[in-house]
């Protein structure tokens, strides 16, 4: 390892030049030169596949570049450069999508405060009792955020958007040195948007660099000063500029309402009466009725942790209801397998996106969804293989059919989850968040093909935070507040 002596800044500076990686076989990034400086705020963006998350990983000393006489990654910290990240690893703190998936897959449901805790510590788990100073340096940091009246709250008892606000907590406690988010406003209603864009701001005055990757340029935060896009594994550089007024008004614009269909001619598909959903020992929904015909789009929405996602999981079978209330699905009569029901039903959720077996094919995944399956048992027959790559081609994603999953981009890997949602051919489609880590194209392709599903009659229920991800044959909306519906009817005017 070379070090030398150089100014004494406390934070990190990087310099990357005639970097190559190659992931499974392909080559991600190639010829890469990226010079990172204490004060400087990137936003990195990039198409689903790009590159943009291996990127990040390579900077946290996560993934190695391939070797090379030329290649060079250098971090200089306090005055002291090194070749390799080993010094300055603990120094990095890295937000994105992986690492929360890993809390649900390890089963690590600590506390919220606990885990905002890990971050002094730099560990993933707690290793020690907090200190009373520590333990007052995360109260403080949760009521930054405005997240203190979920300190005490289970981390998997969380909405999707919660958990990603107690680990950006977890990340800025570290006082890190440099700070890498990737797609960090995935999963967050407008109001946490707002608190995450505004606790950024607040880093514009500081010294410490970061870079955020996203797909949405209105997402930039302000003190942003740089932009880089990756493009076939090549990186170009630029000072940044604000997308103009008319451009964002045009990306929020919202979808046109859809006019002329009477829901009432339509078969009832599924129905919950009284329902309440108890998750470790709180409840989540309270007393929600709701029926859902053929030919229904419903658009449901709420706060971080109103209920959206539970009521989704509850619909398709993966909550059962209290005693006073229940759960009725055309089809799924008493004692029948709750399976032959979920085999007429798509769904799309964060979480059945961190269940995708990493070291399965894109084409196995969606020839097990064929099946009711995550992980596939025995070789696929050639209808099933047909049916897969038709899915795949239907969402942009055939070339992705022999990679496995676990060398996708998160974006890639939500194209193959609708895949495997639409192989199924379904009468029913569960959307939670489905466009969450997906660039422009690929997000206006589903929409798309979500829209011509409404068309054709299918009962369609998706949740989101984004106006401008609503179908525009949305029929139907549902509010939710703290478990309960406040709005349940047809689509108000924007």
């Amino acid at each position: 390892m070379n070090r030398r002596r150089r100014t004494r800044s406390p934070y990190l500076a990087v310099e990357l030049a005639h970097i190559a990686l190659i992931r499974g076989g392909r080559r991600v990034l190639r010829g890469l030169r990226w010079r990172i400086r204490p004060g400087q705020h990137w936003l990195l963006q990039g198409d689903n596949g790009a590159g943009k998350t291996q990127l990040l990983k390579l900077i946290a000393g996560d993934v190695w570049p391939q070797p090379s006489r030329a290649a060079r990654r250098v971090y200089e910290l306090r005055g002291e450069r090194s070749d390799e990240p080993a010094g300055v690893k603990e120094h990095i703190a890295y937000l994105g999508a992986e690492r929360q998936d890993r809390y649900e897959h390890y089963a690590w449901n600590h506390r919220a405060a606990t885990i905002v805790g890990t971050g002094i510590e730099r560990s993933d788990v707690p290793l020690r009792r907090l200190t009373s100073a520590e333990q007052g340096r995360v109260g403080r940091m949760l009521r930054r955020l405005g997240i203190d009246g979920l300190a005490r709250r289970r981390f998997l008892t969380l909405s999707q958007g919660e958990r990603r606000l107690v680990l950006l907590a977890r990340a800025l406690v570290s006082r890190p040195a440099l700070l890498l988010l990737d797609e960090p406003l995935n999963g967050l209603d407008a109001p946490n948007r707002l608190r995450v864009l505004a606790a950024l701001a607040r880093l514009r005055r500081s010294r410490l660099p970061w870079i955020c990757a996203t797909h949405r340029a209105e997402e930039a935060p302000a003190g942003t000063t740089h932009r880089a896009r990756l493009h076939r594994g090549r990186l170009r550089t630029a000072a940044w500029r604000a997308p103009s007024a008319q451009r964002a008004r045009a990306e929020s614009r919202a979808p046109v309402p859809r006019r002329g269909r009477g829901p009432d001619r339509h078969r009832l598909q599924l129905e919950l009466r009284d329902a309440s959903v108890w998750r470790e020992g709180g409840a989540v929904l309270r007393r929600v009725s709701w029926a859902i015909r053929g030919g229904e789009c419903w658009v449901v929405h709420g706060a971080n942790g109103s209920g959206k996602s539970t009521l989704l999981a509850t619909l398709y079978g993966d909550h059962g209801v209290a005693s006073h209330g229940s759960v009725w699905r055309r089809g799924h009569g008493p004692g029948a397998p709750l399976q032959e029901f979920q085999r007429r039903v798509g769904r799309v959720s964060p979480e059945l996106q961190a269940a995708l077996p990493r070291q399965q094919t894109a084409l196995d995944c969606v020839v097990a969804g064929l099946r009711g399956a995550f992980r596939l048992d025995g070789v696929p027959r050639a209808g099933e293989r047909r049916a897969a790559l038709q899915a795949l081609r239907r969402v942009g994603a055939a070339r992705l059919a022999r990679r496995p999953c676990g060398e996708l981009s998160y974006g890639q890997a939500r194209r193959v989850l609708f895949a495997r949602a639409l192989a199924l051919r379904p009468d029913i489609l569960l959307l939670d968040e489905p466009y969450t880590g997906l660039d422009a194209p690929t997000r206006a392709r589903l929409q798309a093909l979500v829209d011509n599903l409404a068309a054709m009659q299918h009962a369609i229920v998706i949740a989101t935070h984004h106006r401008d991800e609503w179908p525009r044959h949305a029929t139907h909306e549902l509010e939710l507040v703290a478990g309960r519906v406040r709005y349940l009817g047809p689509r108000r005017s924007p």
